[in-house]
């Protein structure tokens, strides 16, 4: 093989390595209802972009992921999508935040991110 022909392999190779560790995109949609959240589990993979859409199917919700700095409101009846990538590893909770009932309290979810 001459050096040209090794200097594209190599370049190809180099190119597909990338294209693995590239981050992909993850759509989630989470459905709150009777001050529970359905999935109450989602995992992505380190650096995922990840895309939630949480829905209400009767009153106001909250949904709060610390970790990441989110703290959104859902309307009753309505939704409300957000957008953020997952870094770092482990296992982050997610909860409702509002405090007009006590019931907010037990809704309750795990965002789990894997190593890449």
């Amino acid at each position: 093989m001459t050096a040209a022909a090794g200097l594209v392999v190599s370049s190809a190779l180099s190119h597909l390595r990338a294209q693995d560790q590239a981050p992909s995109r993850r759509e989630f949609n989470i459905t709150a209802r009777d001050y529970q959240f359905s999935p109450d589990r989602i995992q992505v993979t380190q650096d995922d972009l990840v895309k939630l859409t949480v829905k209400s199917e009767d009153v106001a919700y909250g949904f709060a992921i610390d970790q990441y700095r989110i703290s959104k409101r859902i309307p009753a009846g309505g939704s409300m999508t957000l957008e953020f990538r997952a870094e770092g590893t482990g296992s982050y909770p997610f909860y409702s935040n509002m405090t007009s009932d006590p019931r907010h309290g037990q809704m309750k979810g795990q965002l789990v991110v894997k190593a890449r």
